[in-house]
């Protein structure tokens, strides 16, 4: 059983064993710690659990010995924060599987304030101090993952910020904590970056504190996996600050040469660059056009330059036809967000096509006018 997901997984990412540990912390308010049991909530959680586990175990035996060491880890980063037992069991091809039962046993199950604690630990309330910045353009750049890591398109990313905000006199400044999602912080900032964020990481005390940000007229700039968990535990961040929900990518090949074709965009990002480019990379693909949900499409994919085929999870197919967005921006609230779904491959930081489309990405994140961000015409 799930022999489909475990070769699937393993191809996505190798992980090391991560080790069951229950350290005593304060009970931060993390958004799931009174959630029950269920079949959609997050399958780290039930693997917390010891009751949660032996129901699982009971309704479906061997399925947890079964899966990769990716998806066994309770220790974050793990694979098991972003998904559920109802993603597993649809992912792994199992067809119409009744998982009434097996959820009604799980909420039956107590939470009890050692299931509170073990829930929280994948979250921080670490506040980091930063000095004023006097750059010109000041940005965070936020890197905490609770999901998957993909360290080497973190670091690679992370290195080309560094630079390019050293050669056009930014201040830039890089936290791995949630506690860094507070007002006193985020107003030192126009703009914060996501890098590949993965997993549910602020706790709902740092949820409010980054969409009042945004809200307020702050500045986001999300690239590539911060949108590309399989499921997510806020619906604000996919559905109003991303703007798109991510279904899968490629997998055989899951990296290809694809175009890229710029749009004539009321931003003025893109200005300068070449209309159409060809680039390797993992290639998402959304459940619907972010242009139906009142973005202002900056770069489409040609699918006609590359194979979406059906990802492995759960073989759905990845065809979005002639409306298939990579880079988008929207108005939330006062506030700008930016969101570019290409940065799987570090190489794809060092291409200078690339680079330039962030810069000016961020710039225009970073801009505040008292008018506030400004929808596109549609």
């Amino acid at each position: 059983m799930l022999k489909t997901l475990s070769a699937t997984l393993l191809a996505v990412a190798a992980f090391s064993g991560q080790a069951h540990a229950k350290a005593a912390k304060p009970m931060l308010d993390c958004a799931m710690r009174d959630a029950p049991f269920s079949a959609d909530g997050p399958f780290v959680d039930v693997l917390l659990s010891d009751k949660a586990r032996a129901v699982l175990e009971g309704a479906m035996p061997g399925m947890i010995a079964q899966l990769p060491p990716i998806m066994q880890g309770t220790k974050a980063p793990t694979f098991g924060s972003i998904m559920t037992v109802r993603k597993l069991v649809a992912f792994a091809g199992q067809g119409a599987v009744d998982l009434a039962p097996l959820d009604a046993a799980l909420k039956a199950i107590p939470v009890t304030d050692a299931d509170r604690v073990a829930r929280c630990e994948r979250y921080d309330d670490d506040r980091p101090t930063f000095k004023a910045g006097k750059g010109k353009v000041r940005v965070l750049l936020f890197e905490k993952m609770t999901g998957f890591r993909d360290t080497p398109s973190v670091e690679a990313a992370n290195a080309m910020f560094r630079d390019m905000a050293k050669r056009h006199g930014w201040t830039l400044e890089v936290t791995d904590k949630g506690g860094s999602m507070h007002p006193k912080v985020l107003r030192q900032f126009d703009a914060v970056i996501w890098n590949n964020v993965s997993g549910d990481v602020l706790t709902l005390t740092q949820r409010q504190a980054f969409r009042g940000f945004v809200e307020r007229g702050g500045g986001f700039v999300g690239i590539h996996g911060s949108a590309g968990d399989p499921v997510y535990f806020w619906d604000w961040y996919p559905d109003t600050l991303i703007g798109a929900r991510f279904i899968g990518h490629p997998m055989d090949p899951q990296f290809q040469d694809a175009k890229v074709v710029m749009e004539a965009s009321t931003s003025g990002i893109g200005t300068g660059l070449e209309p159409g480019w060809t680039m390797n990379d993992e290639w998402y693909s959304f459940a619907k056009s972010a242009r139906l949900n009142g973005a202002n499409v900056i770069a489409t994919l040609d699918e006609k330059s590359y194979n979406p085929g059906g990802s492995r999870f759960g073989n759905q197919p990845l065809a979005m036809g002639d409306d298939h967005p990579i880079a988008w921006t929207r108005c939330v609230g006062k506030g700008r967000s930016f969101y570019s779904a290409i940065g799987h491959r570090p190489e794809t930081y060092g291409d200078a096509k690339h680079q330039e489309l962030l810069r000016q990405a961020i710039l225009w994140a970073a801009t505040r006018t008292k008018a506030g961000c400004v929808p596109a015409a549609r």
